[in-house]
Formats: structure tokens, sequence, C-alpha cells
């Protein structure tokens, strides 16, 4: 009798792990961090026109979309949008509460939090460069702060 409930257990066991359904299926969405809806997103043109008028610690709240350049491939902290006529928002996440798949260069997304503009040190600088993957090289070249727009995003909808 012993040996036909272990049998049983293997059985139902067996019979549940083949019952589930191993396929995922993508909405048109992925969403991250807090929801909110899409009324009132900024393209990428308004957005850079935003972050012009800004200055240094001045804020403003915003959703936008744009283009994912990087991901931190640490661990999926950080990501850089694209803005038009070659310049980049540094996008981080509001309280460290989520982090973003590291394969989502080229993707396009729509965040929603603060928009601003700081001063980024040079040990910053090298610090993202790091965890962005470039060479030594690259980051020695790294000598100055630079003025950056800069994002901390309370949610992302990531485009599939």
């Amino acid at each position: 009798m012993k040996g036909f409930n272990i049998l049983l257990v293997f059985l139902f066991t067996g019979f549940t792990a083949f019952g589930q359904n191993n396929t995922v299926n993508i909405d048109a969405k992925s969403s991250f961090g807090a929801s909110f809806t899409e009324i009132d997103v900024v393209s990428m043109d308004k957005m850079l026109e935003k972050y012009e008028k800004l200055k240094v610690k001045d804020s403003v709240s915003v959703k936008f979309k744009g283009k994912v350049l990087e991901v931190c491939q640490a661990k999926g902290c950080w990501m850089t949008l694209q803005l038009n006529d070659g310049n980049e928002a540094m996008v981080r996440f509001k309280d460290y509460g989520f982090f973003m798949p590291k394969d989502i260069s080229g993707k396009e997304v729509v965040v929603n939090g603060l928009a601003f503009v700081e001063e980024m040190s040079v040990d910053d600088q090298k610090h993202f460069a790091k965890d962005g993957g470039a060479t030594q090289e690259e980051i020695a070249r790294i000598k100055e702060p630079k003025r950056t727009f800069g994002f901390e995003a309370s949610g992302v909808l990531l485009k599939n």
C-alpha cells in the first residue's frame, strides 16, 4: 500500500507539471512600477523642449514616449531614452522599486514621473558607463561633469 501511495504522488505531480501552460501571452504592453494611463503622453520633440527650459534642480511631472538606447547590464536599474537632436534622458526608477529587462534596447517605452536637469559628476558618469558595458578606454575619456537630462520614473510601459 505504501508503494501505491508513492506512485500516486508521482503521478499526481507529473500530471500537474504537464498540465501547466508554459506559453506566455505577450500583451501589446508590459507594465513596470506604478500603473498609469497613456493620456497626455508627450512626444520626444516636446520633451526635449521641456528639458531645454528647465534649470538645474527644477523638475516637471510628465509622461513621455521614447526609444530605449541602453539599459543597465548589471541589473536593469536604469536606462537611457533617445530624445531628438542626439540628446538622451537618463531614466532611474523611483526608490529602486522596480527594474527593467536588460534586453530592451531599441524598444519603445512610455515613462511616467519627474523630468529634471542635473549636473552629473565624473564619478557618476563613470559608474553608469561601466554598468552600461563601456570599455576602459571609454570610461577613461570621462574627465568633466556634464549637464544631463534626468528622469525619475514611477512607472514604465514597455511597448512590444
